[in-house]
């Protein structure tokens, strides 16, 4: 209850900044409650107070910067920087370790889905320099899971408004299962939508073939 009223205190005086500045700060490893701070934004959003689409940017952009600049830092510094000054910023060797673990398991999608995994999200940036991960495809990764984190969080607060903090709670248990389940509904109907279009495509030709033939 104390976090939640530092936040509503901060949402006072700072209104949007709350969420750039905070969620650029997590994302660089400080600590702040960057999913408590989306959901209650959105229940602000779900009062009228704040504009859930300003949120959403402001959200997005925080995350974004701030996971860009732990690239360049792991890109540019390499890992003895981070050896040497990680513990000021909460990077413990550790920590780093089992960033490490969990890219050997699952890849650059650990970019992806790391957003949804306590303990690692902070960190994947960092990784993903200090192995040379071209930028374009980290951007890829990066940001395609910033916009998802950003807007189930926000949402939550949003939809569910005076029970945000127990649909924020499942949220925060079940949120890498539900952000899987988006992702396989979304991909199965870019599927499907190209298989219609392809099989459309086909029988227009075959018509097209026909109508050669009968003239």
């Amino acid at each position: 209850m104390e976090v939640l009223r530092w936040i509503q205190l901060l949402f006072e005086e700072y209104g949007y900044l709350v969420l750039f500045i905070g969620l650029l700060l997590e994302f660089i490893a400080l600590p702040f409650p960057g999913e408590t701070t989306m959901a209650y934004a959105g229940y602000l959003s779900y009062l009228g107070s704040l504009h859930f689409g300003w949120l959403i940017i402001m959200g997005f952009l925080g995350t974004t910067i701030g996971m860009t600049i732990t690239y360049f830092i792991g890109l540019r510094a390499g890992l003895p920087f981070v050896n040497r000054f990680g513990k000021w910023i909460f990077l413990s060797p550790r920590k780093l370790e089992k960033t490490r673990k969990w890219f050997s398991k699952y890849g650059h999608n650990l970019i992806l889905i790391g957003y949804f995994v306590p303990g690692i999200r902070h960190f994947t940036g960092y990784f993903s320099g200090l192995n040379a991960l071209p930028f374009r495809k980290f951007a890829l990764y990066a940001y395609s899971g910033a916009l998802f984190w950003v807007i189930l969080f926000i949402s939550v607060g949003r939809i569910f408004g005076p029970q945000w903090q127990v649909a924020f709670h499942l949220a925060e248990m079940y949120s890498l299962w539900i952000v899987a389940g988006i992702i396989i509904i979304v991909l199965t109907f870019i599927t499907y939508r190209f298989r219609k279009k392809g099989r459309l495509t086909v029988s227009a030709k075959s018509s097209k073939k026909k109508v050669k033939r009968s003239s």
